[in-house]
């Protein structure tokens, strides 16, 4: 089946993020890509605006199709040289048509070429409701929406945790979702460890995905932060299933931290103390995906000694990490690692030049990563810079 990404602000990592997961994936403009699958679900794309469907009928043979009652329809149009009036007139025709045949309308107001995902979250348009629809035109080819990034739960997820703290960083859930995404398709169940678990974002993410979790960190202050936020995500956006398991089994709680011990090869989530450079992390792994240490929180562009300085501890940590990893992890193993680049004067990033020590190391790296995958707000003084490695 046919799909339409719309992508979202750091297009290249969305359009990577689609190319882990999917088949036939081909950016057909700046913001948007198709792909071929047979299901998708919007709230594991971190990465994706919208995602919308081929209609094999016209736009009206398709709205005349609806089921009885008031139909609301926004209309996006990302063809070329779209504007908003382009997407009014497209939308203002297809009422004015269903009108006379006796169909009530209403028309979401663009102020774009296309709705903002705000607007279209807030009007009902993901698909859920067979009379509240939002078409997209790209050229010669429209679609419908079936799903949208909710914006709402994402912020619920960062800003609801009961463990935060501003100076290690703020992994948005979003990214943490493509972090894990970029692994590839993993079956149910998997075990995903993250060696820098921090306060916890990436163990709850691939928690809500389905998946096993095995989260580190060499500060026992996170591990304290991580361990409360996967209590409370289990306990609101989990407390059915996780209830339904602990009343079948007869368990307490799921809630596994510390060392592993005999039969805990079944918990959803281990947390523990441990140095990434050092630490023997018990098996299986399945796939790494996490953020390393940044270094130092910065507010102003860091002078030529100051960079070479986060360099040369960032460098040797993250080199540190990956050398004790490969001798513990299986080939082919995914390892996707988000690491720090600088903003330097002339408004370009400064990666970290570790690539080929890293393939050194028995690692096969992405040809995206080498291109560079870079994560960041305007101006942020520290990026993101995501490798996507293979375990030779």
């Amino acid at each position: 089946m046919k799909y339409l990404a719309v992508l979202g602000r750091e297009p290249q990592i969305s359009l990577a993020e689609l190319s882990a997961l999917y088949s036939d994936v081909k950016q057909t403009s700046p913001n948007l890509a198709t792909f071929t699958t047979e299901e998708v679900s919007i709230n594991r794309l971190g990465g994706s605006l919208k995602i919308a469907q081929a209609i094999e009928a016209t736009p009206l043979e398709f709205l005349r199709n609806l089921p009885e009652g008031k139909i609301t329809l926004g209309v996006s149009d990302y063809s070329k040289n779209a504007s908003r009036r382009s997407a009014t007139t497209e939308a203002l025709k297809l009422k004015k048509i269903l009108v006379r045949h006796g169909r009530s309308v209403r028309v979401v107001e663009n102020k774009d070429a296309f709705l903002s995902t705000a607007t279209s979250l807030h009007n009902g348009l993901s698909g859920k409701n067979d009379r509240k629809i939002e078409l997209v035109k790209s050229n010669s080819n429209w679609y419908k929406v079936v799903g949208i990034q909710d914006i709402d739960a994402y912020a619920k997820r960062d800003q609801a945790r009961p463990a935060r703290d501003a100076r290690v960083g703020m992994l948005p859930p979003k990214l943490a979702q493509i972090l894990i995404n970029l692994c590839g398709p993993l079956p149910k169940g998997s075990r995903i460890l993250d060696p820098f678990c921090g306060t916890g974002v990436v163990l709850q993410e691939a928690l809500l995905m389905g998946y096993q979790v095995y989260g580190t960190d060499l500060s026992e202050r996170m591990i304290d932060y991580s361990t409360r936020n996967i209590e409370w995500i289990s306990k609101s956006a989990l407390e059915e299933t996780f209830a339904g398991r602990c009343r079948e089994r007869r368990e307490p709680s799921p809630v596994k931290t510390g060392a592993r011990t005999p039969g805990s090869e079944k918990a959803l989530f281990e947390i523990c103390v441990g140095d990434a450079t050092s630490f023997k992390w018990q098996p299986p792994i399945d796939a790494v995906a996490c953020e390393s240490y940044l270094g130092q929180p910065m507010s102003q562009i860091p002078s030529d000694l100051k960079l070479k300085e986060q360099q040369q501890e960032c460098g040797n940590i993250i080199l540190g990490f990956l050398k004790n990893l490969s001798t513990q992890i299986k080939s082919n193993t995914p390892v996707v690692i988000a690491i720090p680049a600088w903003l330097r004067q002339n408004a370009t990033y400064e990666r970290l030049k570790i690539l080929d020590d890293i393939e050194d190391m028995g690692y096969n790296v992405s040809k995206s990563s080498r291109d560079g995958l870079l994560y960041h707000r305007e101006k942020q003084i520290v990026a993101r810079d995501i490798i996507i490695l293979r375990k030779n």
